[in-house]
């Protein structure tokens, strides 16, 4: 995720939000730029990759100014390069915006403002809002007015920060959907997207909701609805050493992840929504409809390709393989013209994957990439690139990264049923997926509530195996979550197809051995009721993630994690998030590091 900083007051603008900029370096990203307004005059400064690049170029100006806008970029719209990097301006130089999230609509609002006669440099979305503020301010003489007409026209996510010389002491913001939060010193006002950029000077805050737009001065600050209303808002004392304001006080930065996964999800739908809806093809496919489709992965973007399997198979009728990449070139595999390659990679650099689509590319096969990081090898080397917009994982452990890839398969599984006519209405798929967020949120905030997977961690973080089951589109889940214990809590844990479980690991069940079941509504589900008693005839413990509506399972488990019920083909989406904690939870009660678990790496450069 991008991070943002506002700064206004009577220091050195340049000093303090180059500062921000570095409290936030976690985040991620691969470009940065900053906005001032010197002696009445904006001047704009950017650079791909590092801060200390832009900082390099700062010091060699002798520049003050008490206002200014930063922005590091974690590229989504564009490569990471100096013209794509925030802040952006409309065509008189006069405004500059930065900003976080997706614009949905970009496209058609760009071609309309072409048409009125702006002229654009950049290939990103957020551009779009500088000019629109631009067109704008041709129709009211207030910047604030011209600032609010132009956010109701955007779809999508978005925190935006923008300044402007016409009002050279104000800061104006609007947030939808991605963080942004006030930090209130003394005749000094912050805004950022996260409490780590302006925590060393200030520990008040004020935190702004969805659909709000302000007005921010050194000395006060002005907080409204989109319709005009203002806001009475509450300043909170954050308590939090700087450590923790990284990880938004939370006490690792998977946990952070795991709760950001319905923001991660929504704008990944959203960041797809262009090709999906037909506006534009996907880049490099063209019109091509293929015979077979081979996924190729490692790790979890292994099971995120097993669940697509299922995806393409079922909807689009379209043949699917899935391969280890690791294991893929020393197959011989059957590749041609008509197969398309789906290569799964969070980082875009996994060494296997690269070496699997390199061979592909050699026997004339297309390959598609389902990536989370633009201008990776992965990216340059494939014939298509769809993003999966998680923003950056700091904790080695995946786990945003996998829903949200996830969701792209299941898209792009839709797109080609589309396209060969066995689907006449997408819109009913996008309108099931589009409800997963909110019922992440559900089941999150449920569980900070009543910590009912907590509890269980609690209960079973000193067990010395764990078997994990599910059917159908949920036994790729099984294998997920049985791999997440196993990776950051050093429990040997065993992910299986429910239904092979009598087939040999049936003889493991004892008293001793907790067994974790999907055994949400589905197809499958009096198979999976079958399962069940297997397990409790064998004395093992039954943990079940199941729907509240599943009185059967719930009545015969010894303890069931309760989640929101869904379409059944999109219940791995939600399925796999009690999974996680229980993985996080156990490892966190033993003392291990969960952000970075033993002989592991984030990115797998080598074979």
């Amino acid at each position: 995720m991008c991070g943002i900083v506002g700064y206004v007051g009577k220091d050195n603008a340049k000093n303090v939000v180059i500062d921000g900029l570095k409290r936030l370096e976690y985040r991620g990203y691969d470009s940065a730029g900053i906005a001032l307004i010197v002696n009445g005059k904006l001047q704009v400064f950017k650079k791909s990759g590092k801060i200390r690049n832009l900082e390099r170029e700062l010091n060699k100006l002798n520049v003050f100014s008490n206002i200014g806008i930063g922005h590091t970029r974690w590229a989504t719209h564009g490569d990471p390069t100096d013209i794509n990097a925030h802040p952006h301006t409309d065509c008189t130089k006069t405004v500059a915006v930065v900003h976080n999230g997706i614009i949905e609509n970009h496209s058609s609002l760009k071609e309309r403002l072409i048409k009125e006669g702006h002229r654009f440099t950049s290939e990103t979305d957020t551009e779009v809002i500088a000019h629109l503020i631009e067109e704008k301010l041709k129709k009211h003489d207030h910047f604030f007015e011209a600032f609010t007409q132009a956010v109701k026209e955007l779809k999508g996510s978005y925190a935006i920060v923008a300044i402007t010389e016409k009002e050279p002491d104000k800061l104006f913001v609007a947030r939808k959907d991605s963080p942004l939060v006030l930090g209130i010193g003394d005749e000094e006002t912050f805004v950022a997207s996260d409490i780590p950029a302006f925590l060393s000077y200030t520990n008040k805050v004020v935190f702004l909701e969805n659909g709000e737009v302000g007005v921010i001065t050194p000395t006060y600050f002005k907080i409204f609805d989109l319709q005009g209303k203002e806001r009475k808002k509450e300043i909170t004392t954050i308590n939090w050493s700087l450590a923790q304001a990284e990880k938004a006080g939370y006490k690792h930065f998977m946990l952070k992840e795991i709760y950001e996964q319905p923001r991660a999800v929504a704008d990944t739908i959203s960041g797809n929504l262009p090709w999906f809806r037909g506006e534009m093809p996907i880049k490099g496919l063209g019109n091509f409809k293929p015979e077979r489709i081979q996924i190729v992965a490692c790790g979890t973007s292994y099971y995120a390709g097993l669940v697509g399997k299922f995806y393409f198979e079922n909807f689009a009728r379209i043949p699917t393989e899935v391969d280890y990449a690791s294991e893929y070139r020393y197959r011989n595999p059957v590749v041609n013209e008509n197969t398309l390659i789906i290569a799964i990679t969070q980082s875009g650099e996994t060494a296997d994957t690269l070496a699997a689509m390199r061979l592909a590319k050699e026997r004339k096969a297309k390959v598609l990439t389902v990536c989370n990081v633009i201008g990776s090898s992965a990216t340059r080397e494939s014939d298509a690139v769809l993003y999966t917009y998680a923003g950056p994982e700091i904790s080695v452990a995946s786990t945003k990264a996998f829903t949200t890839q996830l969701t792209v398969l299941y898209l792009l599984s839709i797109h080609f049923a589309v396209r060969k006519n066995l689907i006449s209405n997408p819109d009913i798929y996008l309108e099931k997926i589009s409800e997963i967020p909110s019922l992440m949120e559900q089941f999150l905030e449920e569980e900070k509530k009543k910590q009912e997977v907590k509890n269980l961690a609690d209960r079973f973080h000193k067990v010395s195996n764990a078997l994990y089951l599910g059917r159908h589109v949920n036994y790729p889940i099984a294998l997920e979550g049985a791999l997440k214990l196993k990776e950051i809590s050093y429990i040997h844990a065993e992910g299986y197809p429910a239904g092979e479980m009598k087939h040999g690991p049936i003889a493991l069940i004892d008293e001793n051995m907790p067994v974790v079941t999907i055994a949400t509504k589905g197809r499958v589900y009096e198979k999976i009721l079958s399962n069940l008693a297997e397990v409790k005839s064998r004395k093992g413990i039954t943990i079940t993630v199941t729907n509240e509506s599943c009185k059967e399972v719930i009545e015969n488990s010894d303890f069931s994690i309760i989640v929101p019920e869904t379409d059944e083909f999109l219940s791995p989406l939600i399925n796999v998030i009690p999974l996680q904690l229980l993985a996080y939870y156990i490892a966190d009660f033993l003392g291990y590091d969960v952000d970075q678990p033993r002989n592991l790496a984030k990115s797998v450069t080598v074979e």
